[in-house]
């Protein structure tokens, strides 16, 4: 098992050998990494988007890298065509999305991204004050036409022509977007964690509905599927605010007082909070959830202040990795 984390700055790298015991490796302390996604047909090959750095590329599972396109450009999202492992996109900030077919080498911006003027309080064109950014990005398995962006403080937004143009925010996904992904093998799903709740699509991204029951708190931040059953799925939330706490941020952002939790959903049913070994509450907001496409009913989450945690039994029972990768920012990897 290899687990990769975006610690920001650099990578954490942590192994399991053979004999079971573990190794964890700090990486790369000079890149601000910004986000981390996998080859889907080569899970040695993994992506990561650096700040002001543009996008870098390791072919060893994380052990070495090497800057493959967008030097300067702060690269937020990145997801890598299923079915063509030259296809890569790119989600920046400020929120733009750009794509490369040759693997790096060359990269072009999909104008028609930034010309949707339909989103919330803000033109992407000219962004007052806060600069938006996409903030989670995929093309769908089995058509690669098909790709979905999320922005935060933004939108949800679809794309049926590999990126050309783009619809406005689709409606009852979730404008605050913090995490968006499709499912690994059937590209009908999609899910988003957000600042106002999750939301699932199950029709490649064109309707959503925003299920809120049984959770303790709205405040979303990752969000997984389980490979083999798409309609299970997991988002780590926290209550947004406690207006009695001497800070006024979110309280997933809050390290030592997050009050989260880790939630699963199936059959379109309402939320149940997994326990299970967790402690109640989580104290540090679970950043990042994972699964593995060819381990069902595996999960790992990866917390603020390094902690990672372990399900084999689709989140029934967990059990603390013997690691500490120092710090999970918004990316985890399963390699």
């Amino acid at each position: 098992m290899v687990l990769l984390a975006a610690t920001a700055p650099g990578i954490a790298r942590a192994e399991r050998g053979a004999g079971g015991a573990w190794r964890v490796e700090h990486l790369r302390p000079d890149l601000r990494v910004q986000a981390l996604t996998l080859d889907p047909g080569d899970r040695g090959t993994v992506w990561a988007g650096v700040r002001d750095g543009g996008a870098w590329r390791s072919r060893d599972r994380g052990r070495t890298w090497a800057p493959a396109g967008l030097a300067g450009v702060s690269v937020k999202a990145l997801a890598v065509d299923p079915g063509d492992p030259d296809v890569v996109v790119a989600g920046i900030k400020p929120a733009g999305v750009w794509r490369t077919e040759d693997g790096g080498a060359s990269w072009r911006e999909l104008v028609g991204f930034r010309a949707v003027r339909r989103w919330w309080w803000w033109s992407p064109a000219d962004p007052p004050g806060l600069v938006p950014y996409v903030s989670g990005i995929g093309i769908a398995p089995g058509d690669p036409e098909v790709l979905v962006a999320g922005i935060e403080f933004g939108g949800v937004l679809r794309s049926e022509d590999g990126g050309r143009s783009w619809s406005g925010h689709r409606r009852a996904a979730d404008r605050d977007c913090h995490d968006l992904r499709f499912h690994a093998r059937d590209g009908a799903w999609v899910y988003e964690a957000g600042g106002g709740g999750p939301a699932v699509s199950r029709d490649g991204g064109r309707s959503w509905r925003h299920p809120l029951r049984g959770l303790a708190g709205r405040y979303t931040m990752a969000c997984a599927a389980d490979p083999a059953r798409p309609e299970v799925w997991y988002v780590s939330a926290a209550p947004l605010l406690d207006w009695r706490a001497p800070w006024r941020m979110p309280l997933a952002h809050a390290d030592g007082h997050a009050r989260a939790g880790i939630y699963r959903a199936s059959e379109g049913g309402r939320w149940e909070r997994l326990t299970g070994g967790l402690p109640q509450p989580l104290d540090h907001m679970p950043y990042a959830l994972v699964t593995h496409p060819e381990r069902p009913g595996e999960v790992v989450a990866g917390l603020a202040h390094g902690q990672v945690w372990h399900s084999g039994d689709h989140g029934d029972s967990w059990r603390r990795l013997p690691i500490d990768l120092g710090g999970v920012r918004r990316a985890l990897l399963w390699a």
